[in-house]
């Protein structure tokens, strides 16, 4: 059977269905280790198949790092840990030009640094100074690092999957906004429930810790980025998400709240993860097609972080979460 534009429908349902069970596969997978966690688990790998990166947020000791490991364990797919300290270098992070001697002469070499994998762990991303920070800005954009003139292409799939501590704790840099809106995703971890905690130490205090199998090839999760770029969007869907990224700026016709809080909006970039997040959560609920509600559902995570407060907002400590819902509110569907 084919549609209108002459696609075979039942391919593109099988492809949808493999793309859900692949991805609902490396979640379960990663819920073994991993407690609770679950929307924090689906929002990982929502950047990392919309080829975007994540920056993970919540006090030490959450399972933030661990769950990137784990993320990686489920996967045949390279990985590299960067603890960030104050002292980091750029070097440290993309490598440098070392003197190597063969064969009785001496010449520069690149020695690659950990930035050249598949799932890079930028661990306490904000104890390094934006001088350090901002080493990956060229690989989290271009897919690409550049030493010395010479550049070098990062190998796909890649994805930086960062952690930071709450500004308030001390030894932290912010991080630049133009950092900020490379990340596709800012998701807040929060503490365990009680019955959750229960679980952890059930988990971590027993000689069965549980392990994970490599369920998911490269192949497979570069195939399911194509089959999340093929998923068509209606114009009008496309056109709500626009509406949304400009109401995050303090125009004249902005929502009071954002004329009142807000110093700069989301960018372009932001639309960007509306529509491909969107796209996710479409294929997720067995839909081969985006409506409104899949783009709402990813508003605060795709947005949080591109919306900058100016001074009154910071002043009375206003939460862009609060921001975003009620612009979900306040913006008409059509």
């Amino acid at each position: 059977m084919e549609n209108k534009t002459g696609t075979d429908t039942r391919a593109i349902d099988a492809q949808a269905e493999q793309f859900r069970r692949t991805f609902l596969r490396v979640a379960e997978e990663t819920a073994k280790v991993i407690v609770g966690q679950r929307d924090i688990i689906e929002g990982v790998l929502t950047c990392l198949v919309a080829q975007g990166h994540a920056l993970l947020e919540g006090v030490p000791g959450l399972g933030k790092t661990r769950l990137v490991k784990t993320l990686g364990d489920t996967m045949h797919l390279t990985f590299s840990r960067i603890q960030f300290t104050p002292d980091l270098m750029p070097a440290d992070i993309v490598g440098t030009n070392i003197i190597a001697e063969r064969g009785g002469e001496r010449r520069f070499e690149f020695q690659r640094g950990p930035v050249f994998a598949n799932l890079v762990l930028a661990d306490e991303i904000n104890r390094a100074t934006p001088k350090t920070q901002s080493a990956l800005l060229e690989a989290m954009q271009e897919r690409s690092v550049t030493v010395a003139k010479t550049t070098t292409k990062l190998d796909p799939p890649f994805f930086v999957l960062a952690t930071q501590n709450p500004l308030e704790m001390e030894g932290t840099y912010p991080l630049p906004e133009a950092q900020l809106d490379r990340f596709f995703f800012k998701l807040k971890v929060g503490f365990p429930s009680r019955d959750e905690l229960h679980a952890i130490l059930d988990r971590t205090t027993q000689s069965d810790e549980p392990t994970v199998a490599a369920t998911v090839s490269r192949d497979e999760v570069l195939a399911m980025r194509d089959t999340l770029l093929a998923v068509p969007v209606a114009r009008y869907v496309q056109d709500y998400a626009i509406r949304l990224v400009l109401a995050t700026h303090p125009s004249k016709d902005a929502p009071d709240s954002t004329r009142k809080f807000v110093r700069y909006g989301a960018s372009p970039r932001g639309g960007q993860a509306l529509m491909l997040a969107g796209k996710v959560n479409a294929l997720l609920g067995g839909r081969y097609s985006v409506g409104i509600d899949d783009v709402r559902a990813a508003a605060k995570a795709a947005l949080r972080h591109r919306i900058i407060l100016n001074f009154e907002g910071e002043a009375e400590g206003v939460d862009t979460d609060a921001i975003i819902e009620k612009l979900i509110l306040e913006v008409p569907e059509r």
